[in-house]
C-alpha cells in the first residue's frame, strides 16, 4: 500500500514539476510549485518527520510562495486569462483528486518508514520531534546554524540597500 501511495505522490510531484516550467501563466506555475511543495511535505510525513513536513508547508508552500505570487503581481505580467481548455480542466481535476487521496492517506496511514539512527521511535515519541531537532541544531550543528543566520542578515541588508532610493 505504501509503495502504491509513493508512486502516486511521485507521479503528482513529477507532473506538477513539469507544469512549473511549462505553464505560460506565471500564476499557474506558482500554483504548480505549491503542489510540488505539498508532495515534498508528503514525503517527509512518509519518512516519519512531521515537523519537517509542517515546516515545508508553512515556510515554502506558505510564506515563500506568497512572496513569489506578490512579486508576480507587482511585475504586472499580462497574460490572456480568458482561454480555457478542457484538457487543463481535466488535468486539474485529476491533480485535485490525487491531492485529496494524498491528504486522506496522511490522516489515516502515515507510518510508511521507521526512523533510523540513534533516535528510535520510542525516543521520538517520549521526547518529541521538535525538542530533538532543537537539541541537535543548537549543539551539534551550532556553527552552520550561526553561519546561516549571518548569511540571512547579509541578504536582508543587501535587499534594503538595493531597494533604497537615492536621496
Amino acid at each position: 500500500m505504501e509503495t502504491l501511495f509513493f508512486l502516486i505522490i511521485s507521479l503528482v510531484a513529477i507532473v506538477s514539476a513539469i507544469m512549473v516550467i511549462s505553464c505560460k501563466n506565471p500564476i499557474n506555475s506558482a500554483l504548480s510549485l505549491i503542489l510540488t511543495f505539498f508532495c515534498l511535505a508528503t514525503y517527509y510525513v512518509m519518512l516519519d518527520a512531521p515537523f519537517m513536513a509542517a515546516v515545508q508547508v508553512m515556510v515554502y508552500a506558505g510564506a515563500i510562495m506568497v512572496l513569489i505570487v506578490f512579486t508576480i503581481m507587482l511585475l504586472n505580467i499580462r497574460v490572456n486569462a480568458t482561454q480555457k481548455h478542457a484538457h487543463k480542466v481535466a488535468l486539474s481535476c485529476i491533480i485535485g483528486f490525487a491531492t485529496l487521496i494524498n491528504a486522506a492517506f496522511i490522516v489515516f496511514k502515515s507510518r510508511a518508514a521507521v526512523p533510523a539512527g540513534p533516535y528510535t521511535s520510542n525516543v521520538i515519541k517520549q521526547v518529541g520531534h521538535t525538542e530533538l531537532i532543537g537539541k541537535e541544531m543548537f549543539t551539534t550543528f551550532l556553527l552552520p546554524f550561526e553561519i546561516t543566520s549571518i548569511l540571512l542578515l547579509v541578504a536582508i541588508v543587501g535587499a534594503v540597500i538595493l531597494a533604497k532610493k537615492k536621496l
